[in-house]
């Protein structure tokens, strides 16, 4: 749940030789060292580490470890945390998108294969004001799927799925709570069965046409 790509800093990459180790495969590891540590706490030495390159490399490839983050949110909310778009489109109506949202992320958000959370929600936590503008691109990057949630909810409103008088973005505000507290609970080690209960409570709120 979700940097646009346009805030991705584009990095010109050097003309000389080519690359001596698989980029894509990097660019994966040090997706989860941010995710586990953090956007300060994750150094260059445990990023290069992960990676199977040299700080040189690393710096050649992505310019700088800011770069390298954002083209792991990138990553990220396109691969593991690109559930809640999906669900969103594909969904015949509000209540069944933001149930499968909820009910994707107690998958996702435990899934033993990778750090529990999510990324967005947990990469910049604890962040210095050094860092002030990584928080605002991930804080506009849940700002934006937030909104995605909202403007189902308004469908839902204009197709007589919810009350006329339902408070869309209280509602969406609601659910997006729900989701960063399961994310929480996840990374404290809460199970898949204890999130999808709380995603069940969470549904029972939904408004009644």
């Amino acid at each position: 749940m979700e940097i646009n790509s346009s805030e991705t800093a584009k990095v010109c990459k050097p003309r000389g030789r080519p690359l001596s180790f698989d980029r894509d495969h990097a660019l994966e590891q040090a997706m989860h060292v941010f995710w586990q540590r953090g956007y300060e706490a994750a150094s260059i030495s445990e990023l290069t580490a992960a990676m199977g390159i040299t700080a040189p490399s690393l710096y050649t490839a992505f310019g700088d470890k800011e770069h390298l983050f954002l083209e792991a949110i990138e990553r990220y909310v396109t691969g593991p945390g690109g559930g809640y778009p999906r669900a969103l489109e594909e969904e015949p109506t509000a209540y069944l998108a933001i149930k499968r949202c909820l009910e994707e992320a107690a998958e996702e958000l435990t899934r033993p294969c990778h750090p529990p959370g999510c990324m967005v929600v947990m990469a910049a936590t604890n962040c210095s004001v050094a860092s002030a503008h990584i928080q605002a691109a991930l804080a506009k990057r849940r700002a934006a799927s937030d909104d995605g949630v909202r403007c189902r909810i308004e469908h839902g409103i204009k197709d007589g799925e919810l009350p006329a008088d339902t408070d869309a973005n209280a509602l969406a505000n609601f659910y997006a709570t729900v989701f960063r507290g399961m994310s929480m609970q996840a990374t404290d080690g809460a199970s898949r069965e204890n999130l999808l209960a709380t995603a069940a409570t969470a549904m029972r709120a939904w408004p009644k046409a």
